[in-house]
């Protein structure tokens, strides 16, 4: 099964993953990166679109058996290389000189919520789904770049709760907070919600490039002196 799809419609991109829970494992930040390439090289188009073609899920996060898997195999160095690609493809769409816009069609759970968060614009289908960083309950505490890039999508009082309790949200919920630009009633009101946005930029790439740049540069700094000496150590759990 493939991960990820890619075709343009227009000027817009349509980067649809395709694994089912979109579970995130080397493969899934190898195709990711592989797709925001080929939209960087593309200088015709004005947006980028995320979404999923899962029933119930955009993206779960970590593939937690592929990680559990690679410890007792004693494979750390792969684990590493994984959340190198990863902060990678972050760093990518918080600085991609056309609006990156989530489609999300089911549970943002960890990781996944994580992707969206670096996405500009958010819409999320209001029948299904909860958005939720469950780190505290999983054990796994945010990399500090993390931290930074949440707190660009989610307003401070709800992000506190968040990331203390692990609380899920519901659409309506996540809209009402402005982390959404809209909560929709399904998945193709949703879909079509983000494409009809992503129609509405024709921005040139090099102001808006420039503009993600100034405004996330602190972000990817964080990336490079603070979450690269972590991932090395591997101190990366409670």
């Amino acid at each position: 099964m493939s991960i990820t799809q890619y075709e343009v419609i227009g000027k817009t991109a349509v980067l649809t993953l395709c694994n089912g829970e979109n579970r995130q494992n080397p493969a899934f930040a190898a195709a990711m990166l592989e797709a925001l390439k080929m939209v960087e090289e593309d200088r015709s188009l004005r947006a980028l679109v995320i979404t999923s073609t899962d029933e119930k899920n955009w993206s779960q996060g970590i593939d937690l058996n592929w990680m559990m898997g690679a410890q007792q195999s004693g494979k750390g160095a792969d684990i590493q290389a994984f959340l190198h690609d990863m902060n990678t493809v972050f760093g990518k769409l918080l600085t991609l000189p056309v609006p990156v816009i989530a489609a999300i069609t089911g549970h943002a759970f960890g990781n996944g919520a994580m992707l969206a968060s670096c996405c500009d614009f958010r819409f999320m289908r209001a029948d299904r789904g909860y958005f939720c960083y469950p780190e505290v309950d999983v054990n796994i505490p945010f990399l500090p770049s993390m931290v930074k890039y949440i707190r660009k999508a989610v307003p401070e009082h709800r992000f506190n709760e968040m990331a203390l309790t692990g609380r899920r949200l519901t659409a309506e919920e996540a809209a009402a907070d402005n982390i959404l630009m809209a909560a929709l009633p399904d998945a193709n009101a949703t879909f079509k919600a983000a494409m009809d946005y992503a129609a509405s930029f024709n921005k040139g790439r090099g102001i808006f490039g420039m503009q993600k740049q100034r405004m996330h540069g602190h972000i990817l700094e964080t990336m490079k002196t603070e979450d690269t000496p972590l991932i090395n150590a591997s101190a990366l759990t409670a």
